[in-house]
């Protein structure tokens, strides 16, 4: 069949968009890989399909695949992505709208400065529902967060580090780094994306530390690797750094990509994530 597609990113982080309302959509998850192979494909980090939703209360539904091929809950960078297609294509008059996604409902809203802010919902703090495996391990107390050791094997090495978990809708492990431009992302984010303590994989989060309002963040994503910017990491190492006592909202993120604000006022409390989104070209490709 013959796709229509619209490549879309949000400060780097980079996404096939497709309208299945007015027309079907029905991938093998070797379909969608493929969609999102650099070299054979389109090339995303993620897609993103829009669809109309299954129930009352919400305008779309919201399905997010990564480019392994496998559909995971959340994207947040792709929530901004996602209203400013829909209004865009006409499918909604309204800049704010309600989406259903497999993590439950997020409201994204277009901006009169053509910035968009999402509310992400509250994060997830208790481990077994990031979910994180806390069986016999000794957690670090710091500020109202808990940070756990994980080993890692590194050749024939072994190295501990402390991670704070939090789940956006997706799972993250966040960490403080000196610098992101000299941490081992690339050799370590793999060992923590696929560490047995996660059963579902998790996202790797290497935050640095500018000020108490501002960080740097790299984040190796599940079934992608590293992004120019991750939106639900982002909350989740702003969300990690708050409760650690490190961070006072609203914190700007500064990812390779862009630069993202992120205000949250505490536990219970939704996080709002706002930044750019960018429509890059239209296209169509035989799938």
């Amino acid at each position: 069949m013959k796709l229509k597609f619209t490549k879309m990113h949000g400060a780097g982080n980079d996404f096939v968009v497709i309208d299945a309302i007015n027309q079907k959509i029905d991938f093998t998850p070797a379909q969608w890989k493929h969609l999102g192979d650099r070299r054979f494909g389109v090339g995303a980090d993620q897609m993103l399909v829009v669809e109309k939703s299954t129930r009352p209360d919400c305008d779309f539904r919201y399905r997010i695949f990564n480019s392994d091929g496998g559909e995971v809950e959340q994207c947040g960078n792709g929530s901004r992505a996602f209203v400013k297609f829909v209004v865009e294509k006409g499918l909604t008059d309204r800049k704010s709208i309600s989406v259903e996604t497999m993590a439950g409902v997020i409201a994204p809203r277009l901006e009169d400065d053509g910035s968009i802010t999402v509310d992400m919902g509250a994060p997830i703090l208790e481990p077994a529902l990031v979910p994180f495996d806390a069986e016999g391990l000794t957690g670090v107390k710091e500020g109202r967060d808990t940070l756990w050791p994980l080993t890692l094997e590194l050749g024939g090495d072994k190295e501990t580090v402390l991670v704070s978990v939090v789940s956006m809708g997706n799972p993250h492990a966040v960490q403080i780094v000196a610098d992101v431009d000299t941490a081992p992302v690339e050799l370590t984010g793999p060992l923590i994306e696929n560490h047995l303590r996660f059963p579902r994989r998790v996202n790797a989060g290497f935050m640095q530390l500018v000020n108490r309002q501002h960080v740097r963040l790299r984040v190796f994503e599940r079934g992608v690797g590293e992004t120019l910017a991750c939106g639900t990491g982002t909350c989740a190492a702003v969300v990690a750094g708050i409760r650690r006592g490190l961070l006072d909202s609203p914190v700007r993120v500064d990812a390779r990509g862009g630069q993202l604000s992120i205000a949250w006022e505490g536990e219970g409390q939704p996080v709002w994530l706002t930044g750019p989104a960018v429509t890059v070209y239209e296209g169509e490709i035989e799938i």
